[in-house]
């Protein structure tokens, strides 16, 4: 503690401590990797490897890499492929509140931001919910700030049975919760939990969270871990590319799933891949500026790079592709490394259905703005096959 500022390695009061050496695992990996040891030979012996290694994972990874980049994407494509034919699986994300209470430097839904603050009501999470079915996707994702006093996770259990009701997938991005807490909204509909850990670096995590349970950088380690003991069937794993070096983020972020893959085995992995965007801020004054957090730029062809060796490192995992990156540049890469993408996006409250009055503001600028139908006619376009959902519930 410095400063009367409580430890970010500390765990807070009724924070749930389990049982992994995963972390420490994954935090020694990332501090010993040196992207620029690695040579075009050792990316090379990656891309012919069968079954690939860390190791080949953190080749593909290096700079040595990126005039390989067409042979990486074609052994990508490949795989994809191989693994999940041309299917493509469409969702859209649904923000039912913008309460938070962490003090998160680079996102727009901060508690010191003075945006506009807004959390739907039962009957209004219908309303958006039915607006979203009406246009044929399966599948949503359904997010918070992280508040438990304005979003409690009873609040979010009753959101989930609503979107059963309309949905045959249900996924959460909120605060990381006990294992119990996501046992209680498994029984209430939600299917997988994504968790971004933003960066992977502990001491730029300190300097980026600066208050709240989110500033606790152990617990939001282990939320996955948690997560599947909770009963979840799918986890989803993401680094915030640009808060810090963003090939070790990467490099970690593979890891962190790989482990978790391998002890257990019969969890769904999937990964997200965002770039850092620029926010919206508001000061005490009623000034609104947009405001970008100094980090380290992340091209899209190193984008491309990242997504292909994910695929090549972890076949079987699924892989989404943001909202955060323009349009062509997103139906570049499904089909090649992400399987899943999202439409209709809006990161703000409120903004799915008419019958909704007012909107809360969103939490990040978004540079695809097509709807379901543009989304589904591109992928047609380019000989691939939209899926809204493919489980069957027995």
């Amino acid at each position: 503690m410095q400063d009367g500022t409580p430890s970010h390695m500390e765990y807070m009061e009724g924070m749930e401590q389990i049982d992994s050496d995963i972390l420490g695992k994954v935090l020694s990996a990332r501090e010993a990797y040196q992207a620029g040891d690695y040579t075009q030979q050792d990316v090379r012996n990656a891309l012919q490897a069968d079954n690939r290694t860390a190791e080949d994972f953190a080749a593909l990874l290096s700079p040595a890499a990126e005039p390989l980049l067409e042979e990486m994407a074609q052994k990508a494509k490949a795989e994809t492929a191989k693994h999940f034919g041309n299917s493509v699986y469409m969702f859209t994300p649904i923000y039912i509140s913008n309460y938070c209470e962490n003090y998160c430097v680079y996102c727009g839904f901060n508690c010191h931001n003075r945006i506009h603050r807004m959390k739907l009501g039962m009957e209004e999470i219908e309303k958006e919910m039915a607006a979203i079915a009406r246009s044929g996707l399966e599948e949503i994702l359904i997010l918070t700030g992280e508040s438990r006093a304005q979003s409690d996770v009873e609040y979010i259990g009753q959101a989930c049975k609503i979107a059963r009701k309309y949905f045959r997938m249900v996924g959460l991005e909120v605060y990381p919760m006990n294992s119990d807490e996501y046992g209680y909204l498994q029984k209430c509909g939600a299917d997988y939990v994504t968790v971004f850990q933003e960066t992977y670096d502990p001491e730029r995590y300190k300097e980026l969270h600066l208050g709240g349970h989110k500033r606790v950088f152990p617990y939001r380690f282990h939320a996955q871990e948690r997560a599947l003991k909770g009963g979840m069937r799918g986890v989803a794993f993401a680094a915030l590319l640009g808060l810090s070096d963003f090939r070790k983020d990467a490099f970690a972020t593979g890891l962190h799933a790989y482990y978790i893959q391998r002890k257990y085995p019969y969890a769904e992995i999937s990964f997200s891949c965002p770039r850092l965007r620029p926010i919206t801020t508001l000061s005490g004054e009623g000034k609104e500026e947009v405001v970008s957090v100094e980090g380290e730029g992340v091209s899209e062809r190193q984008l491309l790079q990242i997504m292909c060796a994910y695929r090549l490192f972890m076949p079987f995992a699924g892989m989404t592709i943001s909202t955060r990156e323009r349009a062509q540049f997103r139906d570049h890469v499904v089909g090649m490394a992400a399987t899943k993408i999202s439409a209709g996006v809006s990161t703000g409250i409120g903004s799915h259905s008419e019958e909704v009055e007012g909107q809360g503001d969103s939490q990040f600028e978004i540079a695809d703005n097509r709807d379901v139908a543009g989304v589904f006619a591109a992928l047609k376009e380019h000989g691939l096959q939209p899926v809204m959902n493919d489980y069957v519930y027995v």
